[in-house]
């Protein structure tokens, strides 16, 4: 009978470990089976993310980007700009599971409240001072937020909301890795209130609590 248990034991400790390994696998970005498999953006086949193109038609260009030494443009509403460096721009980052941004910041400017679906992110500041923060799910909602200098470091977990704001009369810079080659942004204030079609105002109103007509005008700014 203990030789029995034993088994038994050992098998429930394989299918656990079998179990883990396949969480870790579903967990990012798909897993190469080659060296690359830069992005053949031509390709008329839909798989999850980019079909391959021939390794050997691969040049050097597939893996380069330059420009991150470039300010972007803030003027706007938010004071702030994402240079993305993603599959989008990088096709040989095609499975790799990893992309960069370069994120600009005017004098109090801000990186809105928004979320990655399919990425953790860490962001360094290259220069100035961020307040920055993420919230956690439901119900704890809970605030884990932080002011950041040059050279200080922090993480935001995949799907959770999170926000950087500038808190100087100077610019900022900050350079933030991504767990995915294409990570998504959703924004939230442009997803609630600038959504296409528009999401019912009586639906938002009891949402947040407001009349209609404080609603209307903020799905009117977007």
């Amino acid at each position: 009978r203990i030789n029995v248990r034993i088994q038994m034991a050992s098998k429930f400790f394989l299918l656990a470990l079998l179990a883990l390994s396949a969480s870790h696998a579903l967990a990012s970005d798909p897993g190469q089976l080659q060296d690359f498999c830069v992005a053949d953006k031509t390709s008329q086949v839909f798989v999850n993310g980019f079909a391959c193109k021939d390794p050997k038609t691969a040049v050097v260009e597939d893996f380069y980007f330059s420009g991150l030494h470039m300010a972007g443009n803030t003027s706007n509403k938010q004071g702030s700009i994402v240079t993305a460096v993603n599959v989008a721009q990088i096709a040989g980052l095609n499975t790799l599971g990893v992309s960069l941004a370069r994120v600009d910041y005017a004098p109090y400017g801000q990186n809105p409240p928004h979320l990655h679906p399919r990425a953790t992110e860490i962001l360094t500041v290259l220069e100035g001072s961020l307040y920055v923060g993420f919230v956690t799910s439901n119900p704890e909602n809970k605030l884990f937020s932080k002011v950041l200098n040059k050279g200080d470091v922090f993480v935001f977990p995949q799907g959770l909301i999170h926000f950087q704001f500038n808190i100087e009369n100077n610019e900022a810079i900050a350079i933030a890795a991504l767990s995915s080659k294409n990570p998504g942004v959703i924004t939230i204030a442009n997803a609630v209130f600038g959504s296409k079609q528009t999401i019912s105002d009586d639906i938002l109103a009891k949402a947040f609590q407001v009349d209609k007509n404080i609603v209307d005008h903020i799905q009117a700014q977007f």
